[in-house]
């Protein structure tokens, strides 16, 4: 319930505490804030400058809206704990540091 609420309120929070790769909480952010403000401008009478709320700008926030939940549910979908543990997905090889990987400031200290 919890997981599927932060998806709905506040997706870019949840691909990053949910899902394997943190990288995808940017571009999900990115169409969250959108939404946001493009409802906000909405109820504000929009580009045309209405009197009352624009329709056309409240419904593509929530289009946008739709998609960055949607891509968050993808997200936490496909990143299953165990493949993230065993690193078998390329992205969480890529991401995550391997255990058995030297640290490259102590390779510059030692040339020094």
């Amino acid at each position: 319930m919890k997981r599927g609420l932060l998806i709905l309120l506040i997706p870019p929070m949840a691909a990053c505490r949910y899902g394997c790769a943190g990288c995808c909480a940017a571009p999900i952010a990115v169409f969250w804030i959108t939404a946001i403000v493009s409802i906000s401008y909405g109820l504000l009478g929009g580009p045309t400058h209405l009197m009352g709320p624009s329709l056309n700008t409240i419904l593509l926030g929530a289009g946008l809206w739709t998609i960055a939940s949607v891509w968050a549910a993808v997200t936490i979908r496909s990143a299953d704990e165990d493949r993230c543990a065993k690193r078998s997905n390329r992205l969480c090889r890529g991401v995550l540091a391997a255990a058995d990987e030297t640290d490259p400031f102590d390779e510059v200290r030692k040339a020094r």
